[in-house]
């Protein structure tokens, strides 16, 4: 009897774990195949992460990806049964009250938000987060793998303290206690990856952190645009931006015309014009970090050339993207009064920006990185189009731009206007063409 009692009793208490057991291996069964992708930003405009989600699910797995839906991601990714994209809402700071309690709000918002979407979703093995930014987000994605039983991955594209320095100053108590969060909380995750071997490092000697450095590659789809849809771009954007205009009408009325290109609709032929302006691209999130006030003066210095007689293409100059600096800088553009360069704006659909690059004559980067440890994607993407870079000089840029080699360095807008001036003449543009070609085709 008293045998029977302690079965009894070694079975009732071993039941519950048993139970437990079990339920833990059915779920890790669930989450073993499934990752959930941070981003706390706007997906559509963070390619890094896109890319990311695309090869986790190559491997098989099964990505939700968390993040603002402000702009549509690439197709690859809406049309992939393994993907799905969920929405974070975003907030917007209130316009009452000081800026420290506005932002102290937004901060609390996203936290509790963050965490409501984590764990409402299925189990995963990873979280897999971007940073930045990472307040709250870093702090939100280690409790809710804590209680899920995920491992948290950061990928370190830059420190978020270092941004914030460039609008309230290094020593602002705001920046000052982002930097202590990022380090204390970013030293609890499993895993690192980061774009740069100086951020690595960097990583390891002031942070603790041991990371991996995982380059950024061109995707597939950036590459040298065929004529013809360059062509069916130019039309395209022509509709909305004078700039993409013909700057005459053709004699044959089966001539179909853009500023670059002509059409004959009989045959479907597409060839450059005669004369054609030079297409200069840059991309920007309009931020602190990208000085456009180096390129506005190098196209003043191109024009003065131009003027004085120096045998130089007309110039139409793209700057794509969105961001808060977007409106002061254009009212500058609109202050400068070229005649023979134009400057626009544009903002382009995920498909269509590879076919500007694609179709460019030239690509300029005023990214200076915030911390001096992160690298401009904008310029991998150039790479991938086989399309000649000019990049502003930065600490750690030599690991992806080396002068002479594969793209042009400049310091200021003096240098600049003498790279375009350079590259103005076709057989310096071309020879410099096939180096990047080479890159692009092999990664960085």
């Amino acid at each position: 009897m008293a045998v029977s009692c302690v079965a009894f009793l070694a079975l009732s208490l071993s039941l519950p774990l048993l139970l437990l057991v079990a339920w833990k291996r059915w779920r890790w069964g669930r989450a073993a195949r499934h990752v959930i992708v941070v981003v706390l930003g706007d997906v559509g405009r963070s390619p890094r992460m896109q890319y990311h989600a695309l090869s986790l699910a190559k491997c098989g797995f099964s990505v939700t990806i968390l993040g603002f839906s402000n702009s549509k991601p690439r197709d690859e990714l809406l049309q992939s049964d393994r993907i799905r994209i969920v929405s974070l809402t975003e907030i917007r700071r209130f316009a009452v009250g000081p800026h420290i309690l506005q932002y102290g709000i937004k901060v609390v918002f996203q936290a509790v938000h963050l965490l409501w979407k984590l764990l409402c979703r299925e189990p995963a093995a990873y979280i897999f987060l971007q940073n930045p930014p990472g307040l709250p987000a870093i702090a939100v994605c280690w409790f809710a793998g804590c209680l899920c039983g995920s491992k948290l991955v950061i990928d370190w594209h830059n420190y978020g303290y270092s941004i914030m320095g460039l609008v309230h100053g290094p020593s602002h108590p705001i920046v000052l206690l982002a930097k202590w969060y990022e380090k204390l909380f970013g030293r609890l995750s499993h895993l690192n990856l980061c774009v740069t071997n100086a951020m690595r490092e960097d990583l390891v000697e002031n942070w603790g952190i041991k990371a991996m450095t995982v380059y950024d590659k061109p995707a597939s789809f950036f590459k040298e645009t065929p004529l013809n849809l360059q062509h069916q771009l130019f039309m395209k954007l022509s509709r909305t931006y004078s700039a993409f205009r013909a700057r005459s009408e053709p004699s044959d009325l089966v001539m179909e015309r853009s500023a670059f290109t002509e059409r004959d609709s009989q045959s479907g032929m597409v060839t450059h014009l005669c004369r054609r302006p030079a297409l200069l691209v840059s991309s920007t999130s309009w931020t602190e970090d990208e000085d456009f006030s180096i390129l506005l003066e190098a196209l003043e210095k191109f024009e003065q050339l131009i003027v004085d007689g120096e045998s130089l293409p007309s110039l139409v100059c793209a700057i794509t993207g969105k961001g808060p600096l977007k409106e002061y800088y254009s009212r500058l553009i609109c202050q400068k009064h070229f005649q023979h360069i134009q400057v626009c704006t544009p903002w382009l659909e995920a498909e269509d920006y590879p076919l500007l690059l694609g179709s460019a004559d030239l690509g300029v980067c005023l990214h200076r990185s915030s911390s001096g440890l992160d690298l401009p994607m904008k310029v991998v993407d150039m790479f991938g189009c086989c399309l000649p870079v000019c990049a502003v000089n930065f600490q750690c840029l030599h690991e992806l731009v080396k002068h002479e080699e594969n793209g042009l360095v400049f310091e200021d807008s003096e240098e600049l206007a003498a790279q375009l001036q350079s590259s103005g003449h076709t057989g310096d543009a071309a020879s410099q063409v096939d180096r990047v070609c080479h890159l692009g085709s092999s990664g960085t």
